[in-house]
């Protein structure tokens, strides 16, 4: 999984695990039933069960069909496809790769739309994975990676003294108990 925070906007792009139909990649099943579900302050008045898939989140409801989201799930999916090849730390590198990426998807018309007050260069800024701009954007990145015997990795990626040159990255490893 992988996914950012912004302040003032949360964002992030996460693969939920197959469910138990013995379906899907090996280990993805969730033998103990769990489920996953999404909540939020708007939308749904329930949670929402998810389905096996990729899904994003940006600063509107689950997989609003912005640019900025669709291209972040792109890059995502990419990074998955090739996790297999990759080591654990080389994997963490290219999620903090896709979650750090600032290409403005434009033209995208719900941005645009949203930030009609805004002059073009902000929106350019906003329309990007990572959101970099005076007193708003993105400051911390986090990826947990889960391997199927249970053990978690977490890395996290935040901004140091709002200073968007300065960074502290930490990982902590654990293995989950059953």
């Amino acid at each position: 999984m992988a996914g950012h925070q912004h302040t003032g906007q949360a964002s992030g792009t996460h693969q939920l695990p197959a469910a138990s139909t013995g379906q899907g990649c090996p280990g993805q099943s969730t033998t103990k039933g769990d489920i996953v579900c999404y909540y939020g302050s708007r939308g749904q008045p329930e949670p929402v069960v998810l389905t096996p898939g990729i899904y994003g989140l940006s600063n509107s409801l689950l997989d609003t069909p912005w640019r900025k989201l669709s291209f972040g799930k792109q890059l995502f999916q990419e990074a998955v496809e090739q996790s297999q090849a990759l080591s654990k730390d080389a994997l963490v590198a290219q999620l903090l790769g896709v979650l750090n990426n600032e290409e403005a998807q434009l033209p995208d018309p719900a941005i645009e739309d949203q930030g009609k007050e805004y002059v073009q260069p902000i929106l350019n800024k906003y329309a990007a994975v990572c959101v970099r701009c005076p007193d708003y954007g993105t400051r911390t990145n986090t990826v947990i990676l889960l391997d199927v015997e249970g053990n978690v990795t977490f890395t996290e990626r935040s901004m140091l003294d709002k200073d968007p040159t300065r960074w502290e990255t930490r990982t902590h490893e654990f293995r989950l108990q059953s």
